[in-house]
């Protein structure tokens, strides 16, 4: 794990804001057990289920789940097609789930370069679960950090381009503004099951101050135990956000 400062657990649980999780491990799992890998794709969005409701039900305001990335292109064209069916039929069936809870559905990335068939069902999630006011599910598709940023800065130029704002006008908020869901609370923690302890490329303006927490276990694995042990893990972070460590 890395960059652990663990401190005397506080006497109250904190319950992080925001929750954003890398699901990794899906092909592995599958591998593993001698299935394709869009099996473990499938125990994959089971996981992410369990996931959202054990979430939902500690209190969490904010997941936001990397579902697939702007480099998983690169994949097999039969994974990449079984996958985006696979979560095209999913948001059809858990819209009845959202509703139930409350959940407002939201969608990250350059989701115009999907299929025609997978934006109609994100749009109609996010418009269906707009006036919820329970927890916010924010699913990063064909998403990547960078392109959040570079659609940010385009956008920002644009702007000041038709003379709506001034070079100097431009800061932190601004650029927070024009993300694609600014108004969401950053996250207080990273989760990455799977064993591999990098970012990749998600969601690097938000993540600046997170904490991360990273375990060998498989996303398809990742149970309610495992949510609160790395909620536990949270809880020993002193979070200093650049400053010094507090002596009360």
């Amino acid at each position: 794990m890395a960059d652990n400062e663990h401190d005397n657990k506080p006497a109250e649980r904190v319950m992080p804001r925001h929750i954003a999780v890398v699901m990794d491990g899906n092909g592995r799992w599958a591998s593993e057990r001698g299935l394709k890998r869009i099996e473990g794709h499938y125990a994959g969005m089971r996981a992410a289920r369990r996931f959202t409701e054990a979430a939902d039900d500690r209190g969490v305001e904010v997941v936001s789940l990397y579902a697939f990335s702007s480099e998983n292109w690169s994949r097999p064209s039969d994974e990449v097609q079984g996958l985006l069916e696979l979560m095209q039929h999913a948001l059809v069936s858990e819209l009845k789930r959202f509703h139930a809870r409350g959940v407002q559905f939201r969608a990250s990335g350059r989701l115009d370069k999907l299929p025609a068939g997978l934006q109609a069902v994100l749009d109609e999630d996010r418009r269906a679960t707009a006036e919820n006011d329970g927890m916010v599910l924010n699913l990063c598709i064909n998403y990547g950090g960078r392109a959040e940023i570079v659609d940010a800065i385009k956008d920002i130029a644009a702007k000041a381009c038709a003379g709506e704002l001034a070079p100097e006008d431009i800061d932190e908020e601004l650029v927070q503004a024009h993300l694609y869901h600014g108004d969401l609370p950053a996250p207080d923690l990273v989760i990455r099951p799977g064993g591999e302890l990098r970012i990749s490329n998600f969601l690097l303006w938000e993540i600046a101050y997170a904490e991360f927490y990273g375990t060998p276990t498989y996303w398809p694995d990742f149970s309610e135990e495992h949510l609160d042990a790395a909620i536990d893990d949270f809880n020993h972070r002193q979070r200093r956000f650049g400053g010094v460590k507090s002596d009360g």
